[in-house]
């Protein structure tokens, strides 16, 4: 795959319109070409302990951020026309289709790729998280769970394997 979009949210509790931060890498003709990070106000706006320790966000750091629409508008030019890709799509798919209705937008059905179902193809023993698999790519993710940091390194697996 030549063209696509590598995108990572984190959210802030347990439900998936949550989304606190987004990550997008733009991957034309195999080289990135373009990259965006935003925090974004939750929705709900809370944050639970389990998801503020894996990221490191908290509601301070979201408390003047733009609602999901807002962010989405900078977004959506970047990656028209491209499929989308995340590791481990069903959540990422999920949070933007759940942010999606939250705000009852019109959907556009993302064509949606998912490294992590494709490296268990390639490598079928052996654990299959971001970190690993990105290291098997020859990436060094340093920042994990920092939203653009986890959409860099999906882009380098999907640019290594799909």
């Amino acid at each position: 795959m030549k063209d696509f979009a590598a995108i990572d949210f984190e959210t802030a509790n347990n439900e998936r319109s949550s989304v606190c931060s987004v990550g997008i890498v733009v991957v034309r003709d195999g080289e990135i070409v373009d990259k965006f990070y935003s925090l974004i106000k939750p929705e709900p706006e809370y944050y639970n302990y389990w998801c503020s320790k894996v990221h490191g966000l908290c509601a301070a750091d979201t408390e003047d951020a733009p609602i999901f629409p807002e962010v989405w508008k900078r977004i959506e030019p970047k990656i028209t026309g491209l499929p989308l890709v995340a590791h481990n799509k069903a959540f990422d798919e999920s949070c933007l289709k759940a942010v999606f209705r939250v705000y009852q937008m019109d959907y556009p059905d993302y064509e949606f790729h998912c490294t992590c179902i494709a490296s268990r193809k390639v490598w079928p023993k052996g654990h299959h998280t971001l970190d690993i698999i990105s290291a098997r790519c020859g990436y060094d993710i340093t920042n994990h769970h920092h939203a653009l940091a986890d959409a860099e390194a999906c882009a380098a697996i999907a640019m290594a394997i799909l």
